[in-house]
């Protein structure tokens, strides 16, 4: 008796995460309250008690813990005319390991006349051989105000890993009054160490980030020159569009985005100069 022929079975197939979370933000006789909110798993919403003097917060929580290969986390997020608040992160994202599909986040912010938003996560260490593809869109209306900032860690320093493997997509799209008003982007290949290291790339820095303000002429002025004075380089990309840039090890990138955080929040927006509580609990 003979066996039967033996068929391949397929790899099996991981299980992906896709979360999702919408806000919407209104202003009323009471200021700013929350209009509309929407979280999928893994992607959790928490509103920490603000600070009295300070802006509502909400917190954007990924309850998996990291993210894999194919996994997603769509953002979106709306404020009417008038309206204010502060997004944050409770703790850094950290994007695994990927032998196929990327990682995929999508972000879209959309501000109506006289709205302020702060879009300040704490930084997302890629691991060695993560594949991360970061689509940030964001739509102002002429007086809106926006301070973002996003940090990029590559690999785990904490161990003495650096980023070898992988890939990298990171896109920025702004649009003011309807018309695109900036746009960057950031590349690397399958072996990102080549551009990570060259003096014509990221120079051998363990992390990178990008702050932006958008405001008024005057008001993107204000922080540049509030920048410049604590000796990082800053440019006004645009009319009323700052955005500075900082390259080095881990700790010292974030230390300077701690520092600067709070001076442009003082110097340009008229807020306390302070970071978001969770950035420091």
């Amino acid at each position: 008796m003979t066996a039967p022929p033996m068929s391949a079975s397929p790899l099996p197939r991981h299980q992906r995460a896709h979360g999702r979370a919408e806000l919407a933000f209104a202003h009323g006789p009471r200021g700013t309250s929350l209009r509309h909110l929407f979280h999928a798993a893994p992607l959790r919403v928490l509103f920490p008690t603000p600070e009295p003097d300070d802006l509502p917060v909400a917190a954007l929580v990924n309850v998996g813990g990291g993210l894999a290969g194919g996994d997603s986390l769509d953002t979106v997020v709306s404020l009417g005319e008038g309206a204010a608040a502060s997004l944050t992160t409770p703790a850094a994202e950290k994007v695994y390991r990927s032998l196929d599909a990327a990682t995929r986040l999508a972000t879209s912010l959309t501000l109506a006349e006289g709205a302020t938003l702060e879009w300040l996560p704490q930084e997302t260490i890629l691991f060695d051989g993560a594949r991360l593809e970061r689509r940030m869109q964001v739509r102002l209306a002429p007086t809106a105000r926006l301070l973002a900032a996003e940090m990029l860690v590559f690999g785990r320093v904490a161990r003495g890993e650096r980023l070898r493997g992988g890939a990298l997509f990171d896109s920025w799209r702004l649009w003011r009054g309807g018309r695109l008003h900036w746009a960057d982007a950031t590349r690397l290949f399958s072996e990102p160490v080549a551009s990570l290291e060259t003096a014509f790339g990221f120079g051998g820095a363990e992390a990178a980030a990008i702050l932006l303000l958008a405001g008024s002429d005057a008001e993107a002025a204000a922080g540049r020159d509030v920048l410049r004075e604590a000796g990082h380089a800053a440019t006004l990309a645009r009319p009323g569009l700052l955005v500075a840039r900082f390259l080095g090890e881990a700790r010292a990138v974030r230390e300077a985005l701690a520092a600067a955080i709070p001076a442009l929040r003082a110097a340009a927006l008229g807020l306390p100069p302070r970071l978001p509580r969770l950035w420091t609990s």
